[in-house]
């Protein structure tokens, strides 16, 4: 059996991969088997910083406008953006890249095979970043 597991938090994953593994091993008992459990941690969870995500909020605002900036709750994406934050405090912003005609309930989700990018977001892309860098760097 292969699946993902994701958390928004480490001690919940690492709470949730214990039940798994005790879960495992005693159903297996109970049928007078044994089972082995290898869980491949992978990538870390994906964090915003609370306090950068507030500091660097009033940039985003800035450069998309108030009414296009949207602080949405926490989602169980996978990224390799989540080892820099291990390091350092982390802001992970999505740029908005589908056609406008299409709502965001209706696009086809980051890595997979369906998935557009609306090439007309990278000025907008580069603006917040120029934006963010120079505000973060006052």
């Amino acid at each position: 059996m292969i699946g993902t597991i994701r958390t928004l938090d480490t001690d919940m994953q690492e709470d949730i991969h214990q039940k798994m593994q005790r879960t495992v091993t005693n159903i297996a008992e109970s049928a007078g088997a044994t089972a082995e459990l290898i869980i491949d941690k992978g990538y870390p969870v994906t964090f915003n910083n609370p306090e950068l995500t507030a500091r660097m909020l009033p940039s985003l605002e800035k450069s998309a406008g108030e009414k296009n900036v949207v602080v949405i709750p926490p989602v169980t994406g996978s990224e390799d953006f989540s080892f820099y934050a291990q390091k350092v405090p982390g802001l992970f912003f999505f740029l908005g890249a589908m056609p406008p005609e299409i709502s965001s309930t209706e696009a086809s989700l980051h890595h997979t095979p369906d998935f557009y990018i609306d090439e007309r977001c990278f000025p907008l892309g580069i603006k917040s970043l120029i934006q963010l860098t120079m505000d973060y760097k006052n």
